[in-house]
């Protein structure tokens, strides 16, 4: 009866392992190699639960997501003959999971190695067509699209698809930067030395033409008064004429009296005449 129940202990575990070794399972994230005896069988895989043959059928399971190649920086040639900097990335992911095997043995990191070198020399021949304007400003976007184009073409023979190509930076060498922020620099203070010139210039202007009109409205204001002055000294003369004409004898007295008041202001004043002088005819 033991022995018995060993047999059908073994037997459960035999059936449970051959079942074990006989299913694998697909996720949504994954693309699936079916291989019997080392020779690809079959790759069409839908997510879920599949059947292999136990110790005649073997899986390779790869990621399927889009994957990140962030290239090392990267020194290439305008068409100035001028070096530049490039840093890049590459978005790409498995298209063809059996060429992509068969071309890298399913190492991502030989793939990696693989479309970096596309991707460096399609970079280097666009950025020798181009100026360092050109290819910092002008068309950037083009290089890009057109290295993406071009990478996904040589891609196809490892059954990969380029997805995008970034360039994240591009900057000159040390010695080249040192050189142009110092001609920018120079540039800069040029401007900024002709505006302070500009500037001097347009404040001189300014100064000139307030004193010309400060000396204008000075002109006409004490030309304008001295006219006034005039008329009323006209106005004035004119009425102290009028005035005496009408009765000399008693205008004769009012600027006599007037002078009177005038010489003997203070109690102190004395005035030495002859007190028969013209000056004292009125106190006879």
């Amino acid at each position: 009866m033991g022995q018995a129940k060993t047999l059908v202990v073994i037997v459960l575990t035999a059936a449970v392992i051959l079942g074990a070794l006989s299913v694998f399972t697909v996720d949504e994230r994954e693309k699936v190699i079916l291989f019997q005896f080392g020779e690809i069988v079959s790759t069409e895989f839908t997510p879920g639960l599949h059947w292999k043959k136990p110790l005649m059928n073997n899986v390779r399971k790869f990621d399927s997501r889009i994957q990140t190649l962030d290239t090392e920086d990267e020194r290439y040639l305008t068409s100035e003959k001028k070096n530049v900097i490039v840093d890049s990335f590459v978005k790409w992911q498995i298209n063809d999971v059996a060429t992509y095997y068969t071309a890298t043995g399913g190492d991502a990191l030989r793939a990696n190695l693989r479309l970096s070198q596309i991707i460096k020399d399609g970079l280097r021949g666009e950025f020798a067509k181009r100026t360092i304007q050109e290819a910092i400003s002008g068309e950037r976007q083009q290089i890009m699209q057109i290295i993406t184009e071009q990478a996904n073409g040589q891609a196809k023979a490892f059954g990969i698809d380029i997805v995008d190509v970034r360039i994240k930076r591009i900057d000159f060498p040390a010695d080249i930067s040192d050189s142009v922020f110092s001609r920018m620099r120079a540039e800069r203070q040029r401007v900024a030395k002709d505006l302070r010139s500009r500037g001097a210039e347009a404040a001189e202007k300014i100064r000139a033409e307030a004193d010309r009109q400060r000396t204008v409205l000075l002109a006409d204001a004490y030309r304008d008064s001295e006219k006034l002055k005039g008329e009323g000294d006209a106005v004035a003369t004119d009425i102290y004429a009028k005035a005496y004409g009408k009765d000399v004898e008693f205008y004769s007295l009012y600027r006599t009296l007037n002078a009177y008041k005038t010489t003997f202001a203070d109690k102190g004043d004395v005035l030495v005449l002859e007190p028969n002088t013209e000056f004292f005819k009125y106190f006879k």
